[in-house]
């Protein structure tokens, strides 16, 4: 029952966010670039009993990836700009943040 409520929960809130993007794209962007994603998924951890320790890793993971997100988010503005077809887009995206992410490891390991 718990997960259906946290599907259901956060389902809602995603088709809320799109409803807004529908009608006003940038305000529906900037909504989406809140926490939302990350906000919730702390609640639900908190929820299940995980401990602060671990709470903290979680929120270090999300700071670690948000690098990584914003060049998907350029890859994928700068194609779209140039017509490029959106699942074209989001795989440049893709690969961008996952090539991102390992350099950015490799470096992490180095310093």
């Amino acid at each position: 029952m718990y997960v259906m409520v946290k599907i259901l929960v956060s389902a809602l809130i995603i088709g809320i966010v799109t409803e807004v993007a529908r009608k006003y794209p940038s305000y529906g962007g900037i909504i989406a670039a809140l926490p939302l994603v990350s906000l919730l998924s702390l609640i639900w951890l908190s929820f299940q009993g995980e401990s602060l320790v671990n709470l903290s890793k979680f929120t270090t993971g999300v700071l670690i990836g948000i690098p990584a997100t914003v060049v998907l988010l350029v890859i994928v503005g700068i194609c779209l700009k140039l017509a490029m077809p959106l699942v074209f887009s989001i795989g440049l995206g893709v690969l961008g943040w996952a090539g991102f992410l390992f350099v950015q490891q490799l470096v992490m390991k180095v310093v």
